[in-house]
This record gives structure tokens, sequence and C-alpha cells, in this order.
């Protein structure tokens, strides 16, 4: 059997301009650590939560209102026995209107069930892109982490105690 890679969708009534906003915004909804900039074909920028997950992404396209693409150009896990898990991963979020609605799928290549993190990870991703990024695109506030804790902070403990 093929391995399924991670894939999660919501729909808003908000337009897919809105929701393109919202994507190219990660420190509105992932980290309020995020430096660089995530607008344009080939900008990049770097995610890190303490010295538990460091992600350098690079916006390899961009259609406005449609799609944005991510490469993980270098990502580091320190709960993981491979700390380079998602590194060559491709993050997807494709933008489709349905009538006056808006669908955003949300897709990361290369993350399945056979990587370490996965359940880590599809907790995280689900939590930021079904709650966080929703509430950013339909009430214009998200729930990134702050500078220390956070969503993180959870999830490191819950790392932490199935490790004891």
């Amino acid at each position: 059997m093929a391995s399924k890679d991670y894939t999660t969708s919501i729909e808003v009534e908000q337009t897919p301009a809105e929701v393109f906003a919202a994507i190219t915004n990660p420190r509105a909804w992932w980290s309020v650590e995020i430096e660089g900039k995530a607008e344009k074909v080939n900008d990049e920028f770097y995610y890190h939560y303490q010295d538990v997950h460091r992600s350098t992404m690079k916006l390899t396209e961009v259609m406005p209102d449609k799609r944005v693409v991510w490469q993980v150009v270098d990502n580091y896990f320190n709960f993981t026995e491979d700390e380079k898990e998602w590194t060559g991963d491709t993050i997807i979020f494709e933008i489709t209107g349905k009538g006056n609605k808006t669908q955003l799928t949300f897709t990361q290549m290369g993350l399945t069930p056979e990587n370490e993190c996965y359940d880590v990870c599809e907790k995280g991703w689900g939590h930021y892109i079904e709650n966080s990024l929703y509430n950013l695109i339909t009430t214009g506030k998200g729930q990134p982490n702050p500078k220390e804790g956070g969503f993180n902070e959870q999830q490191v403990k819950e790392i932490e105690s199935r490790n004891a």
C-alpha cells in the first residue's frame, strides 16, 4: 500500500484573495518568531521553537489567490532519530473557489505515517491550519506561537512525557 501524504482542508466564506493574504503571513498563524519573508517566489523564512524545531522554508511557487508552495530547505527536530525529517518536503496550499465559499487544501508531500514525527506533526498542522489559520481568515486573528510557549509548549510536554 502506498504512503499517504498528510493533508487537511478548511472551507471559509472569505474570498480566495483573503485566504491567500492569510497564508502568506505565517507570523499571524504559525509563529511570531518567524524571520524572513513569505510572500513571493524565492522568499525564504526561518521558523524555530527553542532547540526543539528549526526549519527553513523557500517559496517555490506563488499564484495569487490560487496556490502557494513552500520547499523545506532545511529542518531539525530534537525529538526524532532522523533530525532532518521534513528536509526536502514540499508544503502546498491550494485555494479553490466553491460557489460563495473558498476551500483551502493543505498538503505536506513527504509527511507520511511512516515518519517518526507523523503523530506530533499531524496534530501540529491540524492545529495551525484548522484552528489558527482558519481563525485568522475568518476573524482576523490567528493563534500563532508567542515568543515562547503556546501550542508548541504543549507539544513538547507531550513528547517529553512519552519519552520519560
